[in-house]
């Protein structure tokens, strides 16, 4: 466990191997799950004022719940967290023509139609935060449906604080990061000499 500013991050993030394969896994954190993609209040406020702008990339059953049951809901835990197509998938999510599941809001970000990529917690996926009174801890989330990509980040020898440096950076900062980056490398080398 290393200690960043007010974080406490797990050493997976610097052990594990990690690169999203979509074409074996099709993007299933996006649709399987006991609830939508957790969402900070501001994010919640963002979905509200862009729902009209990335409507249109929305499929026609994303649309129905969004507009039956609202842009998210609070799950069993009461966070906030986006809505379900009949209690599957996420209601922002959208499939290419192979099956893979993509996110409508990123679509609409990429097209330059909003500023707000997607919700932080799928961004940094599958790293997940929880804020307690003194500190964040920062967590790989170990789930079956991510074999493919372990199996991926070995083949290419990347870890999985590299392959979220994006995110991560967005979410902690780059001073945050490069800390992250500096401990990682020492890591390395004191593994080597054992």
């Amino acid at each position: 466990m290393l200690e960043i500013d007010k974080t406490l991050v797990s050493d997976h993030l610097i052990e594990k191997k990690f690169v999203c394969n979509l074409e074996k896994c099709k993007g299933k954190c996006c649709v399987m799950g006991d609830a939508g993609a957790p969402v900070s209040k501001e994010e919640a406020l963002i979905l509200d004022n862009i729902y009209e702008k990335i409507k249109p990339y929305l499929r026609p059953e994303g649309i129905e719940a969004i507009e039956k049951n609202g842009k998210y809901y609070l799950d069993s835990d009461y966070d906030t967290v986006t809505q379900l197509v009949d209690g599957k998938e996420c209601a922002y999510t959208i499939f290419s023509e192979n099956g893979i599941a993509f996110c409508a809001i990123e679509k609409a970000f990429e097209a330059g139609i909003v500023d707000f990529r997607k919700p932080i917690s799928c961004y940094l996926y599958p790293v997940r935060t929880k804020k307690y009174n003194d500190f964040e801890s920062v967590n790989y989330d170990c789930w079956n449906i991510c074999n493919s990509a372990l199996i991926n980040g070995e083949e290419l020898d990347v870890p999985l604080y590299k392959f979220l440096e994006a995110p991560l950076t967005q979410n902690f900062g780059k001073q945050w990061f490069e800390t992250l980056k500096f401990y990682a490398e020492n890591y390395k080398r004191n593994e080597k000499r054992r």
